[in-house]
């Protein structure tokens, strides 16, 4: 691994973090936040234009930059520096790699150039809130997370053709006809709205049922928020969710058979489906540790310059060892968090890519990385958000104080990928840290016995960064 960066990525950093200064204070992003899109979009098209940023790791047959995760997790990292709301992660981070991974060259070719463009937004939508299962960052995404049995989460069912007949077997084979999906899904990034949704759905009924992608057309367009029953789009409900984070807009999808297009040719591969929302994990899960460090770094970056300025007992407060201790260890948790973040983008990228520009084979990044990098950036960010608010004294306990920013993304981001202790414990598992049927000490288990048996929760410890 080779740990300098290169010019291009300097420069990649560089001007996304001048103009971020210029347009993304904090005074913007709170004005920002309440407009119906949640974001500034005239400030996303320059971002896209400008920058190519949505198409930072798509490859250049698709009108993207041509660059991978590495470099969209630089990117991530400024963004997360100013707290910017966009549909950034939503559409770079979890959509676009779904549909350059899965999707048929028709597919590509009608969506990715336009996603690249910033013309374009997109979401990954997943039902009952189970995104970080989907993208097994917390545990194995094989099984019904998408609504397994005949109720409850999101169903896909085939839509015949006028005059054809309906399969009954083969798992709700498509068989030329069109897709309906019905059922919700809460918790969408950015989802009120994305004029493209990938949606997981459940299909084939209990028996023989599968997990599968689709595609969903919104009409939404230009960043106008949808409240009620959409144009061309019969049977969609969107509706922008209240969340503690108003920088990470969220909203609540329902789908009353709603008309999509599965992801990809023929009758859909499920084991394809899991391999590509892993890999997905892994670049989404770098990507948010990277956006997670930069905005630590910035909340500590204030918190530094507010202890140098504010004085107590006639003299600055940061001239405190006290202080100084607890100021010090925060930038170590920071800096490790970012050699995490770091590696981990390393890690999602270095597989090859395979011909016509397609995804890398799945499984090419390092076992449980994104996981392991996440959970140290999130916990970094976290206990520097609470320190922010604590040694701004009382001015930091006021809601509208900035810190109080980073303060609800840290708790915010938790949720959404979350929580840190299951983070871990996936990134143990796929590590083989704890491999089922190991030798276990003599005693272990047994009354009386001295020893833990294997995979006690006192040795998850051992994978703590």
């Amino acid at each position: 691994m080779d740990a300098a960066f290169t010019e291009e990525q300097h420069e990649i950093r560089r001007t996304l973090r001048e103009l971020l200064l210029k347009r993304c204070g904090p005074d913007e992003v709170k004005a920002a936040v309440r407009t119906p899109a949640g974001y500034d979009t005239q400030l996303w098209q320059q971002l896209a234009g400008r920058l190519g940023l949505p198409g930072l790791a798509l490859p250049t047959a698709y009108g993207g930059v041509g660059c991978g995760p590495t470099e969209l997790a630089l990117a991530c990292e400024e963004t997360g520096r100013a707290v910017l709301p966009s549909p950034l992660m939503a559409t770079a981070a979890l959509a676009a790699p779904l549909i350059l991974a899965l999707g048929s060259e028709r597919q590509r070719t009608a969506l990715l150039p336009a996603l690249a463009a910033g013309e374009l937004t997109a979401t990954l939508a997943v039902p009952g809130g189970r995104l970080a299962t989907a993208l097994a960052l917390t545990g194995p995404n094989d099984g019904g997370w998408a609504g397994g049995g005949r109720a409850g989460g999101i169903q896909a069912r085939r839509a015949p053709q006028e005059g054809e007949a309906v399969p009954s077997k083969n798992g709700g084979r498509p068989a030329g006809g069109g897709w309906r999906l019905y059922g919700e899904a809460g918790q969408v990034l950015n989802g009120h709205t994305a004029e493209v949704l990938v949606v997981a759905a459940h299909t084939g009924g209990f028996a023989k049922g599968r997990t599968l992608l689709f595609l969903v057309r919104a009409a939404a367009g230009g960043g106008e928020a949808q409240s009620g029953a959409e144009r061309g789009v019969p049977g969609l409900l969107r509706t922008r969710q209240t969340a503690l984070d108003e920088t990470r807009p969220q909203a609540r999808l329902e789908l009353r058979d709603v008309p999509a297009e599965l992801l990809g040719e023929g009758d859909g591969d499920e084991a394809a489906v899991a391999g590509a929302l892993a890999a997905t994990g892994v670049t989404a899960a770098a990507a948010l540790a990277a956006e997670a460090v930069g905005a630590a770094d910035t909340a500590l970056a204030r918190t530094v310059a507010h202890v140098q300025q504010r004085e107590q007992f006639g003299r600055p407060i940061g001239s405190f060892q006290a202080v100084q201790h607890r100021l010090a260890d925060l930038y170590v948790r920071l800096q490790a968090a970012r050699s995490a973040a770091y590696y981990a983008a390393w890690s999602a990228g270095r597989g090859p890519s395979a011909p016509g520009g397609a995804a890398g084979p799945y499984g090419a990044a390092e076992p449980g990385v994104g996981a392991l990098a996440l959970a140290q950036a999130l916990e970094s960010l976290r206990a520097v958000a609470a320190e922010a608010v604590q040694l701004h004294g009382g001015i930091g306990f006021t809601w509208e104080h900035e810190a109080h920013l980073y303060f609800k993304r840290a708790a915010c981001d938790e949720l959404l990928l979350g929580p840190v202790h299951r983070l871990r414990a996936r990134a143990a598992e796929e590590a083989g840290l704890f491999p089922d049927g190991a030798e276990e000490p003599s005693g272990a288990g047994k009354p009386g016995g001295s020893g833990e048996p294997a995979g006690a929760p006192g040795r998850t410890a051992a994978v703590e960064v």
